[in-house]
């Protein structure tokens, strides 16, 4: 399997600074860079995947569903790496719920525990069974699923009915067909899908044929998904075109809207304080691989990415000469706040492990668990406050992040 260079730079790494400011102009040449390799870093890694599915259906087993499993891990680290391109771009922002759209009414996809539940007031797809079900009836329509291709996933299914929450395609469908449902609460414990569930001369869960052939299909959209970003970054690319289209303000402004609404509203907010005070795993990112303490940590550090302008091999102009040149204070202040996060995020990762999974930290009555996910939390708030002054000494105007009702307004969460 290939080994990609993935990360960031050192806190130790980030003393030298040139005596020239880097322009804008090269520094939304880096910003573009790190978005192409990242995504292309995104589509190698899901190639893999997909070469260790085609080795579980060809040979279902214990062994080939571990590496399939292992193989969705890796692929999610560069692609979690890339969310800070979301905010502010919304060529990505469009395309981003094809990829990465959570929670999901798993119902949708495949066979559920008995808690699940039969029906929904807001979701009539909620337990619709493509792959039980070749024919799907649901509110008055039709759906023809004898074949599950990729174009019925995401022209038929993906969002049926406009819910959202009828997510068909993406790295959270592959993630419930390969770990099937998380049981467990906050208890230890991810899902535990057998290899069975694939091997049609020995199928469990009933349909095996048909969960292969899902299977195949969303894997194949995903990588399909991946080549158009990885091309729309490309020199010459749909993304890079919009950027430049902005000029060098609103470039810049691009790049902070990125780090400060992943860093606020969406980071600290909707992934995590709002599953701390409902203390509900359903609310995790990675439900059902326990895997959401890498997805948000590969947040920070995609975050941490494009502000130093420093990716795999790529080392170049940045934020943070720019800040440095004009307020050497306001530099020392986000690197502090920027290590005080990443410091935050690699407690919480120790903790995920040495066998304590992010569903747990979050249970109700984990007080120690809590703490280190608050922690974390707090520094992302802490860190959106220096973003905010980046903003101010660049004078740049009609930036918004990303808000939260779990941050701005908690009272809201439980009416």
């Amino acid at each position: 399997m290939k080994q990609l260079k993935i990360g960031f730079l050192a806190a130790s790494a980030l003393v030298a600074l040139p005596a020239m400011a880097d322009t804008p102009s090269e520094i939304l040449t880096t910003y573009s860079d790190i978005a192409q390799a990242k995504y292309q870093d995104s589509l190698e890694t899901a190639k893999n995947l997909r070469a260790a599915v085609e080795s579980l259906v060809a040979n279902p087993s214990d062994d080939t569903l571990a590496a399939a499993r292992a193989a969705w891990i890796e692929a999610r680290n560069p692609y979690q790496q890339t969310e800070v391109f979301r905010f502010g771009n919304a060529i990505v922002d469009d395309w981003e719920g094809k990829v990465n759209a959570w929670p999901l009414d798993e119902g949708l996809i495949d066979y559920v525990d008995a808690s699940y539940g039969t029906e929904s007031e807001e979701n009539a797809y909620y337990a619709a069974n493509i792959i039980a079900n070749p024919i799907l009836k649901v509110g008055g329509e039709t759906v023809d699923a004898t074949e599950i291709t990729p174009e019925l996933l995401a022209g038929k299914l993906q969002e049926a009915g406009e819910v959202e929450a009828n997510v068909a395609t993406g790295y959270h469908a592959i993630e419930f067909l390969l770990w099937g449902q998380d049981l467990n609460g906050t208890d230890a414990g991810a899902g535990s899908r057998p290899a069975t569930d694939f091997d049609p001369d020995n199928c469990t869960g009933g349909n095996c044929e048909r969960r292969i052939q899902y299977l195949k299909a969303v894997t194949d959209l995903l990588i399909t998904d991946l080549e158009e970003m990885a091309a729309a970054w490309a020199p010459g690319g749909d993304a890079r075109a919009e950027l430049a289209e902005k000029g060098e303000a609103g470039g810049l402004a691009t790049i902070l809207t990125g780090m400060g609404s992943l860093s606020y509203g969406e980071l600290a907010g909707e992934r995590m304080k709002l599953g701390l005070m409902l203390h509900d795993p359903e609310e995790e990112h990675d439900c059902f691989s326990d895997n959401t303490h890498m997805s948000h940590y590969n947040d920070v550090v995609g975050i941490r990415n494009v502000y130093y302008g420093a990716y795999g091999d790529i080392e170049g102009a940045s934020l943070a000469n720019l800040i440095a040149e004009k307020d050497a204070d306001l530099a020392k202040e986000m690197d502090a706040k920027l290590g005080a996060t990443l410091a935050a995020f690699e407690a919480m990762k120790k903790r995920a492990e040495g066998g304590e999974a992010y569903d747990q930290m979050i249970g109700e009555g984990n007080d120690e668990g809590n703490a280190v996910v608050q922690a974390a939390i707090d520094a992302l708030v802490d860190q959106t406050r220096s973003i905010e002054r980046v903003v101010k000494i660049l004078e740049l105007e009609d930036i918004a992040f990303e808000g939260s009702d779990s941050l701005d307004n908690p009272t809201a969460v439980f009416q």
